[in-house]
């Protein structure tokens, strides 16, 4: 895994974005039952991915991305148990259910991966360079 130059370049930033989305075409189905609350939940939850990836990458060193990135998996497994929600509710059809938790399941995963190459990586980030 390389050294990223840009948040842009972070494919768990990128695949959460894709996630978020891929959420956003089932809202209308979320406000038409009325479930306002959990669509907010979701929507939280799932944009938190980016938002804390963002956030980490931005502190500029590896303690305070993996801190950011532990947050997000808090954030992607509470976005997975909302999908269970929704799906359990009749929000989402299975084929949608299904595919929404895969997705996240790999947002998850990649977020767990970016976690475990920082934590063993040498380099500290670009804030701890000497001058």
């Amino acid at each position: 895994m390389a050294t990223f130059n840009k948040l842009e370049d972070i494919i768990a930033w990128q695949k959460a974005r894709e996630y978020n989305k891929e959420l956003k075409i089932n809202f209308p189905d979320f406000v038409r039952l009325k479930k306002f609350d959990l669509l907010n939940q979701l929507k939280c939850s799932a944009a938190s991915a980016m938002d804390n990836i963002a956030e980490g990458f931005g502190r500029m060193g590896n303690a305070e991305f993996r801190n950011f990135l532990t947050i997000e998996h808090g954030s992607a497994m509470e976005s997975i148990s909302q999908l269970y929600r929704s799906f359990d509710f009749e929000i989402l059809s299975q084929e949608r259910f299904e595919f929404l938790l895969r997705l996240a399941y790999e947002v998850e995963r990649l977020i767990m991966s970016l976690f475990n190459h920082l934590l063993q990586s040498e380099h500290k980030g670009v804030k701890f360079r000497h001058s």
